[in-house]
């Protein structure tokens, strides 16, 4: 089974695609960002993030989906535009009738590292561990990517 994790923004999008080959056995596939340009307005932006991402689903043919739910309490105007970008991902999603699972940040944490309010690093270094990666991934939003990944795989 292949599971695509996503980590939704506005201005990058991480993203982290696994197999599942058995229990609580996985391998990496891919990960990297979407990310668009602030120079484009809102709605370029958004256009972008569906043409960017419905090529990524065409290519990569995840059998599944994780992605974040959105948690902000500082800046509410730049969680709104997230919230925008996730629903223009959720929305083809959809329409592709891909199986997906919203999962929150801290559970991600606490699957991960076993401690839900887990530094970056600290996920990012189980990550690399999980997946016997060299190196951790970069950049943060595509290690973010695999980690959701892995949290929908522990998950089904």
């Amino acid at each position: 089974m292949k599971i695509l994790g996503i980590d939704p923004g506005l201005a990058t999008i991480g993203f982290g695609l696994i197999e599942k080959k058995g229990y609580n056995t996985y391998k990496c596939l891919d990960y990297g960002i979407i990310s668009t340009k602030p120079t484009l307005t809102l709605a370029e932006r958004l256009t972008q993030i569906r043409n960017d991402f419905d090529e990524l689903l065409n290519s990569l043919k995840p059998n599944h989906i994780g992605i974040e739910e959105i948690f902000f309490s500082q800046n509410v105007k730049t969680g709104i535009q997230v919230a925008q970008a996730r629903g223009v991902l959720l929305e083809l999603i959809n329409e592709k009738q891909i199986p997906f699972t919203e999962i929150k940040p801290n559970e991600i944490k606490s699957m991960i590292t076993g401690y839900g309010h887990a530094e970056k690093h600290q996920i990012q270094d189980m990550v690399k561990d999980i997946l016997n990666l060299s190196e951790r991934p970069k950049p943060d939003d595509a290690a973010d990517g695999l980690a959701i990944a892995l949290t929908c795989g522990y998950l089904e």
